[in-house]
């Protein structure tokens, strides 16, 4: 008896496949207790996405912002990017108001995912998007929240209109001033700093060199920070110094956008006459005044296009987090941060690189014969600065790439000027 035996392949069974998730997670100001909030946030998506089972876990994306109706929140826009790349599934985060107040940016979003297969869990409504009655319960939810941000907007538009009527000052947070009970109050210590950057201005003294005086000796903002030319301007202009107010010099555009715009006569502004004690006399501060406008019309040059510049934007220091800027030096043009450039090495130890140093290395990572400015941006998101002559080259695919860069000589970085400077002060040592 003849017997066949057939063999049989069994398939093995099918690895499990992760959903990669990732949470969206932001608080609505800076306050402490809104910092908190959003690092008990982050740490409870971190945890909650880990422990889920079939799940992998890819970050929280966090921001620190005013409003849910901007769109150009950091990591919010960064979460969208790796959507885009693929590299997420589902997006989970606390509520709708929490991704965005907006119907219509939020429905734009939301359609956005889940064209690309992405589904979007607003947790505290239960709802996923690429269910099928999803979209429409977000429009009809999304629509609710929009109605109440308007209305939380126009209760505080007639709390403020009425504080104006009324004289009480808007912003309680200048520096000489503390503000208690609908009054401002002199601080002395801080007045006298006031009194200072008037004095220095008025003598002849410009920002700049006003902004360095008071970092070299150690004289902070009310905040405790470091100054720069805006925050000493900031004093200059300050009307409430003179001990009146003019109010509402500024409004929001709508509830929407919280666009802050200049009251060039669409609102009423409110003049109130000694409100509180004055700090710099009316008189000092027209003068100064006077003076701002002088200098203005002195130095102010044709407002020229701003250049772009291959590493515009992409330069960033990895002491202070400032971004490099282009600078032309006698020995050629260089890129150097922000920080460094404005407040000094005592504020951010950073150095300074040569382009044609930044050039040469960015084609050698690269792997091209000459620097391409194309292929540059088409496959680096940033370049760290980091100390010890060091640029960390970060790839669109996540990946990064480390290169060392080594000083010019000194005989390099003189230019044929340089030389012959040196030249005659030899000739006149000889001389002597």
């Amino acid at each position: 008896m003849n017997r066949s035996i057939t063999q049989t392949a069994f398939l093995k069974p099918p690895s499990e496949q992760l959903m990669r998730v990732a949470a969206y997670a932001r608080v609505s100001s800076g306050k402490d207790a809104m910092l908190h909030s959003l690092s008990a946030q982050v740490s409870y998506y971190s945890e909650f996405i880990q422990r889920h089972r079939g799940w992998s876990y890819i970050g929280v994306y966090a921001d620190e912002a005013k409003t849910g109706t901007k769109e150009e929140r950091e990591n919010f826009q960064r979460l969208l990017s790796d959507c885009h790349a693929g590299r997420i599934d589902m997006v989970i985060t606390k509520s709708i108001s929490r991704f965005a107040r907006n119907t219509v940016t939020l429905l734009e979003t939301v359609r956005e995912l889940k064209g690309l297969g992405i589904d979007v869990w607003f947790e505290e409504q239960n709802i996923h998007t690429m269910s099928a009655d999803g979209e429409l319960m977000l429009s009809i939810l999304a629509s609710y929240a929009q109605e109440e941000s308007r209305s939380a907007s126009e209760n505080q538009k007639w709390r403020v209109k009425r504080n104006f009527e009324e004289g009480m000052p808007w912003n309680g947070t200048m520096l000489g001033y503390r503000y208690m009970d609908g009054k401002l109050f002199v601080q002395p210590e801080e007045a006298e700093t006031v009194r200072l950057i008037y004095a220095y201005y008025i003598t002849g003294m410009g920002v700049t060199a006003i902004m360095k005086t008071l970092n070299r000796n150690h004289i902070t903002t009310r905040n405790g920070n470091p100054w720069y030319k805006s925050s000493v301007m900031k004093v200059l202009r300050n009307y409430a110094y003179t001990g009146n107010l003019l109010l509402q010099t500024t409004f929001q555009e709508d509830h929407l956008t919280k666009r802050t715009l200049i009251n060039n006569g669409e609102l009423p502004q409110y003049h109130a006459e000694n409100t509180h004690e004055a700090i710099i006399p009316l008189e000092t501060f027209s003068a100064v005044q006077t003076e701002i406008e002088r200098r203005a019309a002195k130095y102010t040059h044709p407002v020229s296009k701003r250049a772009i510049y291959p590493f515009t934007g992409l330069l960033i220091c990895d002491i202070c987090g400032k971004h490099y800027r282009r600078k032309i030096t006698a020995t050629g043009p260089v890129w150097i941060c922000a920080t460094y450039n404005t407040l000094g090495k005592a504020a951010c130890a950073s150095k300074q690189i040569p382009e044609e140093t930044l050039t040469a290395v960015t084609a050698e990572v690269m792997g091209t014969d000459a620097f391409d400015a194309e292929a540059l941006h088409s496959k680096i998101t940033a370049v760290r600065v980091a100390e010890g002559n060091t640029l960390v080259f970060c790839f669109n695919d996540g990946t990064e790439a480390v290169k060392r860069w080594t000083d010019r000589s000194r005989a390099e970085s003189w230019t044929p000027e340089m030389r012959d400077a040196a030249r005659k002060k030899t000739q006149e040592r000889g001389e002597q």
